[in-house]
């Protein structure tokens, strides 16, 4: 079987699922920008981490996943136990 198959395979499979997602995430973005007050909250920053999610998706660069759960991970602080 050959990897082009196999990624056929993971695509039929999960293709309904995506699709559902992304309508779902969009949506969510619609009711944003309709809501009183949409133009306050344009630069709120998960509103930034949530576009530059989106940028990494539709990137083809790979470890997507890695990449986006670091736009919503804060930095590392070696110190963090130290009160």
């Amino acid at each position: 079987m050959s990897m082009a198959s196999v990624a056929r395979e993971v695509l039929d499979r999960d293709f309904l699922e995506i699709r559902a997602r992304l309508i779902d995430i969009a949506a969510a973005l619609d009711r944003i920008d309709r809501a009183e007050g949409a133009e306050r909250v344009r630069n709120d920053g998960r509103l930034v981490q949530i576009r530059e999610s989106l940028r990494i998706l539709a990137s083809e660069d790979g470890r997507r996943a890695e990449r986006v759960l670091m736009v919503f991970s804060d930095p590392y602080e070696p110190n963090w136990r130290q009160p």
